[in-house]
């Protein structure tokens, strides 16, 4: 299976990118910050997505699909929204080539200019709200609540595959709503789902709050987050839930016809999660000798290996392991049968090891003779002998044990990294030694939250939907606070 990898300890950004590529999750492309997601790293999204469709779809959400190329014109409809995304986007602008005269290649047809320039989507409320504005027309069409499955784009400079490149996949929540309340409830349910699917699938815990003013998405009046810790002690974004108040119906002109008959602007909310989940997959749980993966999101969750001197005993495993995998896979089990004669059985435990397989299961003649077979966990790395007979029910308790138990470890990992600081001296010795969450007062202000991230390079990730009302004073200007709020460093 190649080298080692680098070790965490030793440098963890390095031991990240190398195991994305060792893992065959995803490789770097032909273009500069875009990446190839490779068949198992697709897997793993496939699996993803198919659990946050399901999920989205018992909420009463629909899916839709929405052009890619977005008109100029319709960004600046919305002033703060166009503010966020303009240094971000790709713009297209002419329609044909042409062969260059001078016999030097293919040019820009230079009279195939576009009337209007397309932008690529960043996101795609402002040719979203285009169509909503022909398909709502009273209070009768409302709720609208659209799911899209798509892929964007934003023009990143210093990209990292997964955490952040220049496209990337994901699916958008674009919901419209007859009154304020019901926007903020749709926006607090997608936060929750995503929290939900985080823990419950993921294995990761993860924190909710609301976003600061200066870190909302653009356009938008509240943004809800799920922030996760890394094992490096750094946050990671997963997730965020916006209510967009009115902006977006009076940008479109998205009226509709209340029960009293009066003209009224929808109330409207986005939500989304990308392929960064995928990165934080990655980060959460795996450790040096490759990745961990929970078993709900697993492609393949069990491996089995045969060890064999002999065709006729390779014969004979396979007669068995024929019956061991109908069982597994009557259990709505995944399993994958490993009997190529090209490698030895040493290189595709490494290789189950790397690519995070839950669990591994080796079988001999021995095994054969004695009705036994060994069993390894890829979380602990721990073995054992077991008869054939308890094998299916062995190996669904263990699969459910390891989703619990890579839960656990990484709540209690979060749960050790969140600590709270009366002094700014103690903030940043903590930031400096310690990493994770800082719990802090912060006096509310713009103005403080940017001195402190330009000291510290923290930011405020979110003002925890929990948190406590007390009374404090700001950790670096001494005003009064209310609250404490979570500082860190962030992907």
């Amino acid at each position: 299976m190649g080298s080692k990898l680098t070790k965490r300890a030793e440098d963890y950004s390095k031991w990240y990118n190398e195991l994305v590529l060792k893992a065959d999750l995803a490789e770097n492309s032909g273009v500069r910050g875009m990446m190839v997601i490779k068949p198992y790293g697709y897997a793993i999204w496939e699996k993803m997505q198919a659990e946050l469709d399901r999920m989205f779809k018992e909420t009463g959400h629909e899916n839709a699909y929405f052009p890619l190329l977005i008109p100029k014109s319709y960004f600046s409809k919305e002033a703060s929204h166009v503010d966020g995304f303009a240094k971000e986007c790709a713009v297209v602008t002419h329609y044909r080539l042409k062969n260059d005269e001078e016999g030097k290649g293919i040019v820009v047809d230079e009279k195939a200019k576009l009337e209007e320039e397309l932008i690529i989507r960043p996101t795609s409320e402002t040719i979203i709200w285009d169509s909503y504005r022909k398909w709502i027309q009273s209070y009768r069409d409302l709720p609208l609540l659209i799911n899209q499955w798509a892929n964007v784009m934003r023009w990143e400079m210093r990209t990292r595959l997964f955490l952040r490149t220049a496209e990337f996949l994901w699916q958008e929540g674009h919901t419209a709503h007859e009154t304020k309340n019901e926007a903020i409830e749709e926006t607090r349910k997608m936060q929750e789902v995503y929290a939900d699917f985080a823990e419950s699938f993921m294995a990761m815990p993860v924190i909710k709050g609301t976003k600061t003013e200066s870190e909302r998405f653009a356009g938008a009046l509240d943004t809800y987050t799920i922030e996760a810790m890394m094992q490096d002690g750094r946050a990671l974004q997963a997730g965020t839930s916006h209510f967009l108040g009115q902006n977006f119906a009076k940008a479109f002109d998205v009226k509709y016809t209340t029960r009293e008959g009066r003209q009224d602007y929808v109330w409207a909310t986005s939500w989304g999660v990308s392929t960064r989940l995928m990165g934080a997959l990655v980060m959460s749980h795996s450790d040096d000798f490759g990745l961990v993966l929970p078993p709900k999101l697993a492609p393949i969750q069990v491996a089995i290996v045969p060890i064999y001197k002999s065709e006729e005993q390779l014969q004979k495993i396979n007669e068995r392991v024929e019956v061991i995998t109908k069982d597994l896979r009557a259990k709505g089990i995944t399993v994958k049968y490993d009997n190529r004669t090209t490698h030895k059985p040493g290189w595709k435990f490494a290789e189950y090891e790397l690519k995070g397989v839950p669990l591994r299961i080796a079988m001999g003649p021995r095994d054969l003779e004695n009705n036994t077979a060994e069993l390894a966990r890829r979380d602990t790395l721990q073995k054992e002998i077991l008869s054939q007979d308890n094998l299916i029910g062995r190996v669904e308790g263990l699969l459910e044990e390891i989703q619990t138990a890579l839960f656990q470890k990484a709540l209690d990992f979060r749960n050790n990294l969140i600590t709270e600081v009366d002094s700014f001296d103690e903030f940043k010795q903590v930031l400096e030694t310690k990493g994770g969450f800082v719990s802090a007062h912060w006096d509310g202000t713009a103005e403080t939250e940017e001195k402190i991230k330009s000291l510290t390079k923290a930011t405020i990730r979110c003002i925890p939907n929990d948190a406590v009302e007390e009374e404090g004073v700001c950790v670096l200007t001494g005003n009064k606070s209310s609250k404490r709020v979570l500082f860190a460093k962030a992907y």
